[in-house]
């Protein structure tokens, strides 16, 4: 499964599953490990454009702030 972190801190990911022939894009916020670690699935959405928007409403980062994830 293809994933993207955001260059700044890696806390933020999206992932991205094909279900059913369509594409699903999940962010998922991820805690460190002195907090207990953990991730917290913000929201899974359906396109490019509903990500943008999930992205801008609750991370402090954008779709061009992502980097494919090691």
């Amino acid at each position: 499964m293809p994933e993207w972190s955001c260059d700044c801190c890696g806390r933020w990911r999206v992932s991205v599953e094909l279900i059913r022939g369509r594409h699903r894009y999940r962010l998922v916020h991820r805690y460190p490990g002195e907090h207990g670690g953990g991730a917290n699935v913000v929201g899974e959405v359906g396109s490019v454009v509903e990500l943008e928007r999930l992205l801008r409403r609750y991370a402090p980062i954008g779709l061009a702030d992502l980097r494919e994830a090691a």
